[in-house]
C-alpha cells in the first residue's frame, strides 16, 4: 500500500535518531587523490567553515552558484558553467562538503542543512560576495531554497532543478499535490542509506557499475516505465541497493565514456561517504526549517523535468502559495539528471530568466 512520500519518511527518521546517526569515519577519503574535473577551469581552495571547499569559477558579472546533488560533482554543472560565464555572469560550482576534492568531517551530524548553507555563504565572504543567484539540482536543490528561507539577504534568486521547495509547516496542504508513484516501504533508499556503511559496502564494490545504474535513463529513471512495474519490485519500492546488485541494473547510461570515468575515478578515491552522510543527518533538517522564513521573496523559478520519478514535476504543486514571484518550466523527455541530460535546454532557460530578472 501506498502512503504520503514525506509522512512516511517524517515517522522512519523519527525512529532513526539516536539509533543509526552514529559518527562514522569517512571510507577512502583522501582528497589528495582526486583530480580536477577536465574541461573546467582550475579550482581555487577556499577555507570555510571548517573545511577546504575546491571551487570551479569563471566569467564576471552578478554571481551565479551551482549546487550539484547525490551522487555528483562540480563537474555535474560544466555545460552550463561555460554557457551561464559566456552570457555575462559569473558561474561558480563547487563540490559541497563530503564530495570530491572538498572531502569532509567524519560526523555525520555535520553535515545539515543549516551548514551546507553556512558553507556557501563562507566561500562567497572568502570571494567578496555579497548576493548571488543560486542554482540547485537534486540535494543541492535542498540547499538552495533553504538559502532563500534562512538566509535571504545573500540571495539574488533561486533556481531550483527537480526539487522543489519544501512546504512551510503553517500552511496547510496543497490542494492538487499529486501521489507519488514509488511505493514507500523500509526498502526505500533513503532509509537504506542511513545504517553507516550499510550503503558503502554494496555501491562501493563496483564504482563503475554503481555510476552506470545511477547516471542512467529509462528503467526507473522513465515515468511511464516505473508506473508499468509491479508494486512489490525493488524498482516501485526504489530500492537502490538491491537494484544495483543485480549483474544487469536498470537502466541506460547517457554519458560520454570520458565524463562518466571522471565520476568513477572521484569516487574510487573518495568512497560515498561524504555524500550519503547528507542523508544520515536529515533529521536534523526539520528543527533548522522550523525556524526559518515562511515565505520566500526573491525571484525564484522552478524547472521539473517529465520524467523525474524521485522528484516529479507535480511536487512543485503549490510553492505559488508561499513564493511571491515564481515561474515554473518543464523539460520534456528527460529525467532526473535533467542538466546533464538537455544542458543546451536548462542553459537556455536559465539565461533568458536570469537577464529577465537579474541582468
Amino acid at each position: 500500500m501506498s502512503i504520503n512520500r514525506r509522512q512516511f519518511l517524517n515517522s522512519s527518521m523519527a525512529m532513526a535518531v539516536g539509533s543509526t546517526l552514529t559518527p562514522f569515519p569517512l571510507s577512502n577519503a583522501q582528497t589528495q587523490g582526486v583530480n580536477p574535473a577536465p574541461g573546467m577551469p582550475e579550482p581555487s581552495i577556499v577555507p570555510t567553515n571548517g573545511i577546504n571547499m575546491a571551487v570551479y569559477e569563471q566569467g564576471s558579472g552578478p554571481a551565479v552558484i551551482f549546487c550539484h546533488g547525490f551522487p555528483e560533482l562540480a563537474f555535474s554543472w560544466r555545460d552550463q558553467l561555460r554557457a551561464i560565464s559566456d552570457a555575462g555572469y559569473h558561474a561558480i560550482a563547487p563540490d559541497q562538503r563530503g564530495y570530491g576534492m572538498t572531502g569532509g568531517p567524519q560526523d555525520p551530524m555535520q553535515y545539515d542543512i543549516g551548514i551546507f548553507c553556512d558553507d556557501l555563504i563562507g566561500m562567497m565572504d572568502a570571494k567578496d560576495i555579497d548576493q548571488a543567484v543560486f542554482v540547485g539540482h537534486d540535494w543541492g536543490g535542498a540547499v538552495v531554497w533553504a538559502m532563500a528561507m534562512l538566509h535571504p539577504d545573500r540571495c539574488l534568486g533561486i533556481i531550483g532543478l527537480n526539487t522543489s521547495a519544501s512546504r512551510p509547516a503553517n500552511l496547510p496542504p496543497a490542494d492538487d499535490v499529486q501521489q507519488n508513484d514509488i511505493i514507500m516501504t523500509p526498502n526505500y533508499y533513503v532509509l537504506t542509506f542511513l545504517p553507516p556503511g550499510q550503503a558503502e559496502a554494496v555501491i562501493e564494490v563496483d564504482v563503475r557499475k554503481s555510476f552506470d545504474f545511477f547516471l542512467s535513463r529509462g528503467g526507473i529513471w522513465d515515468a511511464e516505465t516505473f508506473r508499468s512495474l509491479p508494486e512489490d519490485s525493488a524498482e516501485r519500492q526504489m530500492n537502490l541497493l538491491a537494484m544495483v546488485q543485480r549483474e544487469d541494473p536498470p537502466g541506460d547510461p547517457f554519458l560520454p565514456d570520458e565524463v562518466m570515468q571522471y565520476f568513477v575515478d572521484t569516487y574510487e578515491s573518495t568512497g560515498f561517504t561524504g555524500g550519503l552522510n547528507w542523508y544520515r543527518a536529515i533529521p536534523r533538517m526539520g528543527p533548522i526549517m522550523a525556524k526559518a522564513a515562511t515565505r520566500i521573496e526573491v525571484p525564484s523559478l522552478y524547472i521539473g523535468a517529465e520524467n523525474d520519478v524521485i522528484l516529479p514535476p507535480s511536487s512543485a504543486n503549490g510553492m505559488e502559495d508561499f513564493i511571491s514571484d515564481l515561474e515554473k518550466y518543464t523539460v520534456m523527455d528527460s529525467g532526473h539528471w535533467t542538466q546533464q541530460e538537455k544542458p543546451d535546454e536548462v542553459n537556455r532557460v536559465i539565461i533568458e530568466w536570469l537577464n529577465r530578472k537579474i541582468g
